[in-house]
């Protein structure tokens, strides 16, 4: 007697049929309950290690960056000393000339941290004669230099001598790179001092210590933490002091890389840090690179803060390391038990086999088949109980899956209409005012999504002038259209009482900001424009700057008071500003969905790009002048969609 030759394949059929049956079925209900207790042990001893390993990071990181802090601090407060002592000195004793330079000289002398120091006066208060005083002692190639800064520069209207002047107390200033004096990266601890004249305190001077960053950012570069983990300082503003991305330093900020990633947990770590908070949180590859946790804590001295940054796959690496050990231990008992049950489970569901060939008339699709008659109370009938059931609630599902359909169908139909009544809140006729010669105007609007969040609008006030705007809400789709909606609507409300741009404004913000719970803002751009004298008044709420188009010349950026955007704080101080157009004259307002627009390389648009391309066109009139933007900005993007809204408005000013 022959037996069938007995191979590797027949086992893989036997184990794994192509018509998987109850004995599968059971094997793998079984296998399944099994994994699921394993699993919860599993992930119980997972989480456990997880919490373990993340307070011992914790733990490390932040005695790692206390102890940064107060080495920074300690830095600092030596600094401080030294111009504080000189104050004392200053309002108690008259110094000679050569008396303030041998001050200088000895302060840096015995303080070899400080690389130059500064005496400013008020004006005519050293010297009766001498409007400028402000000798200036610092570190050049290993000597002592002194420079007497009379007329180099007008010394008055930097921050080092205004904010302690208007706060009236010693402050550390911003970081900046102080070209023409040291060439280096520094910051400034200015102190004001007083003299008494008839028993009253008069403001007389601000005394200085420089202070090199190159010691501070060799110790933030000098932190390491595992493989690639890295320290960064930024400033009171959060802009990066130290960071290993030497491009950052000086040029970015916590809120621009938040900004361009559209990260908000990052814009509110980035407000916690210059607020003097401390914390332990994950951040998001858009700001390291890839997923990791950030512990940062104050320098309180000069209102920065430190960050210490850990990378999760690092971080967790020896857990992950010990998990992929225990899943193929596991998975090898799952595969010895898998074998077992379905061996006993193939002898016990050869009965089954019959209803197995009706319930595959099911599974071809067949959902009306009459099932066999349930003839007994063994696993057979509830068997064929089970079928029946599931071949109804299979008929149910697809009848629900239907109505899903048309319910999402009914959705895109309805964001097409919310589309179209937004499109029906602007201005769409134009031109506007016919019977108007002395200007022209016109806007175009294209929203990324069904809707957005851009905004424009202009009416005329009265007969001699026209209120004009634009307005960018953040973020995109009903929320921001909604917001959009409202912003408009009040605006349009307030401007009608001839109030001064910035009262237009304060208003609308002061609106928004109640019950913002979502805290959704809006950059706005708004001006009255009186087509009779040409007078431009205006305002600016965190909106990108106009351009300019003279009747003779090239296109210039229009100053604008940046200020806050509208929904963010109560009670904002927004400036009305004035200029008068000459005749000619064409006025181009849009929103960042120009400037942002990427192409297939994630190039932008840029503002650079936008001037140069009006440059180079001649048409005056205003609806030629938003088509070419569009589809120059069209011609850029090529075939990549469109990431944000894009508006344009362009005012021409004929004064006929």
């Amino acid at each position: 007697m022959k037996f069938p030759r007995f191979t590797h394949f027949t086992l893989l059929a036997w184990v794994f049929p192509a018509k998987r049956g109850l004995a599968f079925k059971i094997a793998s209900c079984t296998l399944l309950g099994t994994a699921c207790i394993f699993f919860a042990v599993f992930f119980y001893n997972y989480t456990i290690s997880h919490k373990v390993v993340l307070k011992s990071v914790r733990d490390n990181t932040r005695y790692l960056t206390h102890a940064t802090v107060n080495k920074i601090e300690t830095t600092l407060m030596g600094v401080e000393k030294a111009p504080l002592l000189l104050r004392e000195s200053l309002q108690t004793q008259t110094h000679s000339r050569e008396a303030l330079i041998l001050w200088m000289e000895n302060i840096l002398n015995t303080n070899p941290e400080i690389f130059g120091t500064i005496i400013a006066f008020e004006p005519f208060h050293f010297d009766p004669d001498s409007f400028y005083y402000a000798p200036y002692v610092c570190r050049s190639n290993g000597r002592l230099q002194t420079s007497d800064a009379q007329r180099a520069f007008n010394y008055f209207y930097t921050d080092w001598y205004l904010i302690p002047k208007e706060l009236k107390k010693p402050v550390w200033t911003e970081p900046y790179f102080d070209a023409g004096g040291g060439d280096i990266l520094m910051t400034t601890f200015s102190v004001p001092f007083y003299q008494m004249v008839y028993g009253k305190k008069i403001f007389d001077g601000v005394v200085t210590a420089d202070l090199s960053l190159e010691w501070l950012q060799h110790i933030v570069s000098s932190i390491n933490i595992y493989h690639s983990g890295y320290a960064f300082l930024i400033s009171q503003s959060g802009v990066f002091i130290s960071h290993p991305d030497k491009d950052w330093i000086m040029n970015e900020s916590i809120f621009s890389i938040a900004e361009a990633s559209g990260d908000m947990n990052l814009r509110h770590i980035g407000r916690n840090m210059i607020h003097g908070g401390q914390g332990f949180v994950p951040v998001a590859s858009s700001f390291t690179g890839k997923a990791s946790w950030l512990y940062y804590a104050p320098v309180k001295s000069a209102g920065w803060s430190v960050g210490v940054v850990v990378p999760d796959n690092e971080l967790f690496s020896d857990i992950r390391h010990l998990t992929i050990q225990l899943m193929l231990i596991g998975a090898s008992g799952f595969l010895l038990l898998f074998l077992m049950i379905v061996f006993i489970s193939k002898r016990m569901t050869k009965p089954i086999s019959a209803l197995a060939d009706v319930t595959g008339e099911i599974a071809r699709g067949n959902l009306d088949i009459c099932l066999p008659d349930r003839q007994s109370d063994d696993e057979v009938g509830e068997l064929t109980v089970s079928f029946e059931n599931m071949r109804v609630a299979l008929k149910e599902y697809i009848t629900d899956l239907k109505e899903t359909t048309a319910a999402k169908e009914r959705i895109e139909s309805e964001l097409k209409i919310a589309h179209t009544i937004q499109m029906s809140f602007l201005p769409k006729r134009f031109p506007p005012f016919p019977e108007k010669q002395e200007f022209d105007i016109y806007a175009a609007l294209i929203p990324a999504k069904e809707v957005g969040g851009d905004l424009y609008d202009f009416f005329l006030i009265d007969d001699e002038h026209l209120f004009f705007s634009i307005g960018d809400v953040s973020g995109k789709g009903v929320p921001a259209a909604l917001f959009m909606a409202v912003t408009k609507t009040l605006m349009k409300g307030i401007a009608g009482d001839h109030r001064s741009p910035s009262d237009i404004l304060a208003r609308t913000n002061r609106e928004l900001c109640i019950d913002n719970d979502a805290m959704m803002f809006c950059t706005v751009f708004c001006g009255v424009f009186n087509f009779v004298s040409g007078e431009l008044v205006y305002a600016n709420a965190g909106h990108n700057p106009p351009l300019i188009i003279p009747p003779e010349g090239e296109p210039q950026w229009l100053n604008v008071s940046p200020e806050v955007m509208l929904g963010v704080v109560d009670e904002p101080d927004y400036k009305t500003q004035r200029i008068l157009l000459e005749p000619g004259s064409r006025l181009i307002l849009y929103t960042d969905g120009i400037t942002e627009a990427m192409d297939a390389q994630k190039n932008l648009y840029s503002s650079d790009r936008l001037k140069k391309s009006l440059q180079a066109e001649k048409s005056t009139g205003a609806q030629e002048l938003v088509e070419h933007i569009i589809l120059s900005v069209r011609e850029f993007v090529g075939t990549e969609a469109q990431s944000d809204d894009i508006t344009v408005l362009a005012l021409h000013y004929r004064h006929v």
